[in-house]
């Protein structure tokens, strides 16, 4: 039977925990170092008949790739109007191995050899900064350097400014945290809404004065509790320059854990709103508070049309180093860029901080004296013991030289002499006298300086873009443009050191149970907005809208807001206080829950074969959550289908835009269970007892698990019924080896079971693609070696901790600080292991004191077959200081270096650097890290943010440092941590061995001299098409959505298919979100289409890997992509729509470079 409908339900999610998925690529590089030496002998004559001969071959390639692509479609188009034979049922072996006989339809690979190009391509020019080069060779020494500690003395010659005068730019700023030591309310309460009051009525004073602010979170609840005067005098202020919104997302986000997709959710979600609200457009970014930056960011405010960005918490050493090379000032490119059409321009802040004795030159002694929040007699005075003074005429001459010795010294570490001094710090000018303390204070100096025309300074109050405009002028570029000079630089800013060996690489796993639902959270937005949007176009299409909830709307937008306020810098990243967490938790769980109510709405209606028959009732929804949450903090219970005499019926949602197969699993009332496909044809299952602990069954619940085909953002429906079909229910098998503890085991007829006290002998499993070793005394992973190698890979899995220091500062939610390397984690009582077997998964599950972890097989053709699903439940409640990491062995020579993502966007080269202490080898790793020779790859993908390192030369060494039972320690900002006390999911991975093979050619261009890759090789690294689809596989996984129980006969249900063909393999359908009407909680017709083609490295053998795949040089035909929708209006646009690109046209095929992201403004109907 043709399998029509297909799930994926990762192996972690039994324990809703992270998970990853490691692939191990075990590729054949083909590698003749002589070919790159001898280029240079060839006559020129013989070159270009050569050259011809190379453009005929690609072109008779092209013309065969798209005959092949001709007959693929004709072929899938005839066997989808086709059923299938009946099913091809599982059968056991001899040896013990279950066997799935392969589909009967074929599956198709088809890559166009242009497609391959890209990660093996020439780049332009490189930068002059890459920051992994400038990492290698600065020597992080830490000298004194005087009154700037960090740095060094500064000289200057009054003379300097002859020709040209000092134009400086005070930029006064307020801070404001959407949650750090109180919760978003109570900074709004008692802080936040009094800045922006005092802002209105005090701007309104002088119009010289200036301020900007960042985060539209805050900014939107108090434009909600305003009157319409005030609103107005607030555009005012913003259309006069007076008052600018940098940056202008949601938040002012973390840029180590937070996903390529929430980044942009939440910059679309502020901008949006200022446009609708304000009318403003951000141009500059301002990003003074994340700990460390990430070019991904750099990427998206350029593509949203911001020409400029600032940036503060850098390594001291890096800046140190810039400043010295008046380098703070650059164009930021993307690795994969030859045109500098990613270029924005980017200011580093020199010195520690962005408060007021950090920020008008390099003596804070100095420019304390100049915040005049700090006025004797106020709360806070300055550390250093001397105090500002108020500016009279007698004392104005003497301060104003005072102050502008520091303006001078700073202004030689730049290359212009336009100077930018931000005035603010946390929640500042929250009080009337503040603002007038500052102000006043500041306009007679700036008098003084600006009437003495011997000084050669112009002095003024700015913002952000009044700054970059006059050096832009200055320099004599147009805004954005890279002024004559100026270096470019490529790179991230990872990790932060703010002082010492203070790295704060603790936040890439501090709470991370809250990092697992931020995931939960993005997945279940991003399929409520896709599926919402399609339910709203096919309603309107039926006129039905009036029948539809259009009021899901609201719960989206407020969706979109939690997700994004997640992003803040004190949230996913777990150091917020934990009255604040708590607060996150609330909000992140009723936006799940609001989600869930979304998808079932909206699949409620896709699914109906009468579209007339709908009818919502909200007190009754037609389909149930596939789980439940008791509070914030818990894990997920899976519902459990009741089943009886009547069918019940489950409707998939499979939120990917690529059809898939996958395993099912759903838990039921009996073993004795039936699944059909909609059209009533039975389908083979594998059904399993449902456990609580290593040895307790749970009664009455059993999981049946079904290989089921979904189409691509679409809807499937299967059938359960209670009753035996003894060729097609098969029951799991399980051996559970005690280690000699005395337990009593659980048993069911309907499970064989063997119970073994004592084995320590290692042992398999099995699938198609490999088989997979395990110690018999640990239970974890050993080894894996692909059914076509002889050759074992080596991948040995152990737990290790990490300690922390006993003097001085601890590790916290910021700091990773241990006391040395790890050591090996010790039990108390060796581990209860589980083996369960069946025909289309098996597992192992080892169950420690403090960690209990899962690794399942899949038995399956494609990307679920060639993964290893490693999941892990963690509590570590009794461990105080201590962390948990899970270290991963191979033979990979890696020589040092190892690959991580940003944001799940892109991937950066990483070196092991040994002058460096540990704690500074750690990177965040929010999705995928990977170790590779000349030989073999081995990668980890993730459903959560970790942080990764590779601690060893040799043989590489993966180890996510996990999450600690830390204390609370002294934070480098004045916080200590409580850690969270709820079982955290940890790292682990999946592991994908084998991939071998997904194209013939060169794994990496950087190969080819084995590891040279990081000196002359490409700055950058590119997953494989199977590696994007086992992360996507991952990190979306499927809906399973039981229809609740209602007397028979129910409405007619189909499976929904909304795209007529797959899109491209190389194409990641990012959002397709509903835009806002005039009324806030309503749609309008339009949709915002955001499309990502991801770059991938074809340098793999590709062999019966059984998923579909093909690519298309970068083109899609829109017009034809959804299935009984027109697109009536399609206009590209800047990337939160702000800037419409082009004129809307009548064509709607699209292209897309790799590793772009475009936006399009859709109206289907």
């Amino acid at each position: 039977m043709k399998l029509k409908k297909q799930v994926t339900v990762c192996g972690a999610a039994i324990f809703c925990v992270a998970v990853f998925s490691l692939y191990l690529m075990l590729d054949r590089v083909q590698h003749d170092p002589t070919r790159h030496q001898n280029g240079g002998n060839f006559p020129r004559s013989q070159i270009s008949v050569l050259q011809n001969r190379i453009e005929q071959l690609e072109q008779l390639l092209e013309e065969n790739h798209e005959i092949i692509s001709h007959i693929k479609d004709s072929v899938l188009e005839l066997t989808a109007n086709v059923e299938g034979p009946p099913a091809l049922l599982p059968y056991y072996m001899a040896n013990g191995s279950w066997v799935v006989p392969p589909e009967p339809r074929p599956s198709f690979f088809s890559i166009s050899p242009q497609d391959c190009q890209f990660a093996l391509g020439v780049r332009g020019q490189k930068p002059e900064l890459q920051m992994l080069t400038v990492s290698e060779e600065l020597p992080f020494d830490n000298v004194d350097g005087g009154v700037w500690k960090q740095g060094f003395d500064i000289s200057y010659s009054p003379h300097d400014w002859d020709t040209e005068d000092l134009q400086v730019f005070v930029v006064p700023h307020s801070h404001n945290d959407p949650g750090w030591l109180k919760t978003f309310d109570k900074y709004y309460t008692e802080q936040t809404q009094h800045i922006l009051n005092n802002m209105v009525s005090k701007l309104q004073e002088d119009p010289r004065r200036r301020f900007i602010w960042a985060e539209v979170s805050f900014f939107a609840k108090w434009w909600d509790n305003i009157n319409a005067q005030k609103r107005a005098a607030v555009r005012r202020l913003v259309g006069n320059g007076q008052l600018e919104i940098a940056t202008g997302g949601w938040v002012m986000p973390d840029e180590a854990n937070s996903h390529y997709f929430a980044l942009i959710d939440q910059l679309i979600e502020g901008h949006q709103w200022l446009e609708k609200n304000l009318g403003a457009t951000p141009r500059s970014g301002w990003a003074v508070d994340p700990f460390g930056y990430s070019p991904t960011m750099p990427y998206l405010l350029r593509r949203a049309n911001l020409t400029s960005m600032l940036i503060q918490r850098v390594h001291y050493a890096i800046k140190k180093h810039f400043a010295a090379t008046h380098s703070l000032e650059f164009m930021w490119r993307q690795t994969w860029d030859s045109d500098s059409s990613t270029d924005i321009f980017c200011h580093m802040m020199p010195f520690y901080s962005y408060d007021v004795p950090h920020t008008c030159g390099p003596d804070p002694k100095i420019c304390c004296q100049f915040d005049f929040k700090r006025l004797p007699g106020g709360r806070i005075n300055c550390p250093w013991k001397v105090p500002p003074r108020a500016i009279t005429e007698t004392n104005v001459a003497e301060r104003a030289g005072l102050l502008l010795d520091q303006y001078r010294k700073k202004s030689r570490l730049f290359r212009s002499n336009v100077l930018l001094v931000p005035l603010g710090d946390d929640f500042r000018y929250d009080k009337p006298q503040e603002w007038d303390a500052q102000f006043f204070n500041y306009q007679r100096l700036f008098d003084f300086l600006n009437s003495k025309p011997d000084l050669h300074v112009q002095a003024q109050f700015g913002t952000l873009s009044d700054y970059f405009d006059a050096l832009y002028k200055r320099t004599g570029v147009e805004p954005g443009a890279q002024p004559p000079g100026f270096p470019v630089l490529s790179g991230d800013f990872f990790s932060y050191a703010d002082r010492e060996d203070h790295y704060w690489t603790g936040y890439y796993t501090s709470r991370p149970f809250y990092k697992s639902l931020d995931r939960v959270l993005e997945a279940h937005l991003r399929g409520a907005e896709i599926l919402y949007s399609l339910a709203v176009a096919h309603a309107r299409r039926s006129g039905l809208a009036s029948q539809y909830p259009l009021s899901n709307f609201a719960l989206l937008t407020e969706a979109r807001r939690t997700l994004g306020l997640f992003q803040h810098h004190d949230a996913i990243t777990g150091t917020a206080k934990e009255a604040v967490v708590v607060d996150y938790g609330i909000r992140l769980l009723r936006s799940l829950v609001n989600l869930k109510q979304v998808i079932i709405n909206a699949a409620h209606y896709l699914v109906l074969g009468d579209k007339k028959s709908y009818h919502f009732d909200p007190e009754a929804p037609f389909l149930q959550m596939d789980d439940t949450r008791l509070n914030h903090d818990a894990l997920p219970e899976r519902t459990v289908i009741q089943l009886d005499s009547s069918p019940r019926y489950v409707v998939l949602f499979n939120p990917l835009e690529q059809e898939r197969l996958s395993v099912v699993s759903l838990l039921v009332s009996s073993p004795r269970v039936r699944v059909l496909t909609e059209e009533g044809q039975p389908l083979a299952v594998q059904v399993s007892a449902h456990w609580s602990s290593a040895t307790d069954m749970v009664p009455d619940v059993y999981q049946v698990s079904v290989p089921v085909r979904l189409p691509a953002l679409g809807l499937g429906v299967l059938q359960l019924q209670l009753g035996l079909d003894g060729p097609r229910t098969l029951p799991s098998s399980v051996r559970i080896y005690l280690h000699g503890r005395q337990l009593s085991v659980s048993r069911h007829e309907a499970f064989p079971l063997r119970v073994i006290d004592s084995g320590t002998s290692d042992f398999a499993l099995s699938n198609r693609y490999m088989q997979v070793w395990f110690s018999g005394l640990t239970g974890l992973l050993k080894s894996i070696r692909r059914v076509d190698e002889e050759q074992e890979q080596r991948v040995d899995m152990e737990f290790l901790i990490y300690g922390t220091r006993s003097s001085k500062d601890k590790s916290g939610a910021y700091l990773f600080l241990p006391d040395g390397e790890a050591k090996p984690y010790i039990p108390k009582d060796p581990p209860v292991l589980r083996i369960t077997e069946g025909p289309f998964f098996s597992e192992v599950v080892a169950y420690y004191e403090h960690v209990h972890q899962v690794v399942r097989l899949y038995n399956l053709p494609g990307v679920e077959g060639l993964s290893l699903d490693v999941s892990s439940l963690v509590d570590i409640r009794d461990y105080v200081n201590k962390e948990l990491a899970l270290r991963i062995h191979t033979d990979i020579d890696s020589q040092g270096t190892f690959f991580t993502d940003l944001n799940g966007f892109q991937v950066q080269p990483r070196r092991y650097l040994k002058k460096l202490p540990l704690q500074a080898n750690f990177y965040p790793m929010p999705v995928m890290a990977c170790l590779q020779d000349a030989q073999s790859r081995l990668t980890l993908h993730a459903a959560q943010a970790l942080g990764v390192s590779s601690l060893h030369d040799a043989g590489g060494d993966l180890g996510p440092a996990t999450n600690a039972g830390r204390q609370p320690g002294p934070g480098p900002r004045a916080q200590g941590q409580q850690e969270n006390l709820q079982p955290f999911p940890s790292p682990v991975g999946t592991a994908n061995p084998g991939q071998g093979a997904m194209f013939r050619g060169l794994i990496f261009h950087s190969s080819r001299s084995g590891h040279r890759e990081v000196q002359d090789g490409p700055s950058t690294s590119y997953p494989s098409l199977l590696s994007h689809l086992t992360s996507m596989y991952l990190n979306t996984p499927v809906l399973a959505l039981p229809v609740a129980k209602r007397q028979p006969p129910g409405p007619a249900l189909c499976s929904f298919r909304p795209l007529a063909s797959s899109l491209p393999c190389d194409f990641h359908l990012l959002n397709l979100r509903t835009l806002q009407a005039e009324d806030d909680s309503l749609p309008s017709a339009e949709t915002a289409l955001l499309l990502h083609r991801k770059g991938f490295d074809c340098g793999l053998e590709a062999k019966n890997l059984g998923f579909n795949c093909t690519t298309s040089q970068g083109k899609v035909a829109l017009g034809s992509l959804f299935r009984g929708l027109d697109v009536v209006f399609l206009q590209p646009t800047s990337l939160t729509l702000l800037y419409p690109l082009a004129s809307p046209s009548n064509s709607t095929d699209i292209y897309l470079e790799p590793m772009e992201i475009a936006t399009f403004r859709l109206r289907l109907g």
